[in-house]
């Protein structure tokens, strides 16, 4: 048996399936409740139970403790007959409130010669409320901030993961290639960022990302599949040389995976044995589709590639409110004393 839940103050509704909790129900369904740790622990998602009733069948929240009488825990609370709540919704990224966290690197893969992903584990009564394409930044004893796009998708979020980039005399990114390992402790503040899906548009959606750029791409594009995206979708990459693709196989799984899903490697720097397309990310775009007038770009890599490439879909015909775009213009400038993102 499903029961309805109703939201105040927005008028919101939606079905809650039988065993499911009210925020699983919520998330699944595009319904952005606030929550923290997912497990009973924090009163993040703490809503005034104004009719109705709920269980907890896996025992009383200790978050309960935490809050007024009236109020239900939403990530442990199951509805019991049809339910009103009342509850500020989050809408957008500048709603969720960043947070300093301390976290546990639970494992480094090296992808290519200057590409490592590490997993980041929150303490086990917390969970990050994030948006697909947000960032964190990491806080270093020595007051400094590096910025990190975050590259897993929101309902995805066991795990934090983050592709790092080695820069030459960069402090931070040598010392996470050559002296992080797994277990080090680190401190984040999250998420943050407005570099986000606007996913009420209908039109095509085009990616197009230069070297670790593809990170929050890659969270972005996870999360169109998960919400069941069906309109066409299409992923430039630009890179120097094919090696720099350090996770290739990936968008070859979404294309064989997804109809609605075309993937575009472009080398600037080849060798002879690349049969594939040659020259600047922005060009390739454009000679695919010279009009972009109908598209949603989401863009996101160095400064020089992001300047090049905006200006240039400006004048096919792509307008400031359908250009979303993450120039790591922070890192970049921050990376000359020692920084990177």
């Amino acid at each position: 048996m499903s029961f309805t839940v109703r939201l105040a103050p927005s008028g919101h509704s939606f079905q809650v399936e039988a065993g499911e909790t009210i925020l699983d129900s919520a998330l699944r369904q595009h319904i952005g409740l606030p929550y923290g740790c997912r497990n009973g622990q924090c009163a993040s998602c703490a809503a005034v139970v104004t009719a109705g009733t709920v269980d907890y069948p896996e025992g009383v929240p200790a978050a309960l403790e935490k809050v007024s009488a009236g109020h239900c825990i939403a990530c442990q609370a199951i509805p019991t007959s049809d339910v009103e709540l009342r509850v500020h919704e989050t809408l957008n990224a500048a709603e969720i409130e960043p947070r300093i966290l301390p976290v546990r690197v639970a494992a480094i893969d090296h992808l290519a010669h200057d590409v490592i992903r590490i997993y980041l584990k929150l303490p086990d009564n917390q969970r990050l409320q994030f948006l697909a394409g947000q960032y964190l930044e990491f806080l270093l004893a020595d007051g400094k901030r590096r910025a990190f796009s975050i590259a897993n998708a929101p309902h995805d979020d066991l795990l934090i993961e983050l592709h790092i980039r080695h820069v030459d005399g960069g402090a931070f990114t040598d010392w996470a290639f050559s002296q992080m390992q797994e277990k080090s402790i680190l401190r984040i503040n999250a998420p943050l960022g407005t570099f986000t899906l606007d996913e009420e548009s209908d039109r095509p959606m085009l990616f197009v990302g230069g070297g670790t750029g593809f990170a929050p791409l890659k969270g972005q594009i996870e999360h169109a599949f998960h919400e069941d995206v069906t309109r066409p979708m299409y992923l430039y990459w630009g890179v120097r040389a094919e090696r720099d693709l350090y996770l290739p196989e990936l968008p070859r799984e979404w294309t064989a995976e997804h109809p609605n899903f075309q993937f575009v490697p472009v080398l600037s720097e080849p060798g002879s044995d690349w049969a594939g397309r040659r020259g600047w990310v922005h060009q390739a775009v454009l000679a695919d589709h010279p009009d972009l007038s109908g598209f949603e770009l989401y863009m996101a890599g160095p400064p020089p590639m992001i300047t090049a490439a905006r200006d240039a879909f400006h004048a096919a015909g792509l307008t400031d409110a359908h250009m979303h775009y993450d120039s790591f213009e922070y890192a970049a400038r921050k990376e000359q004393a020692g920084a990177a993102r």
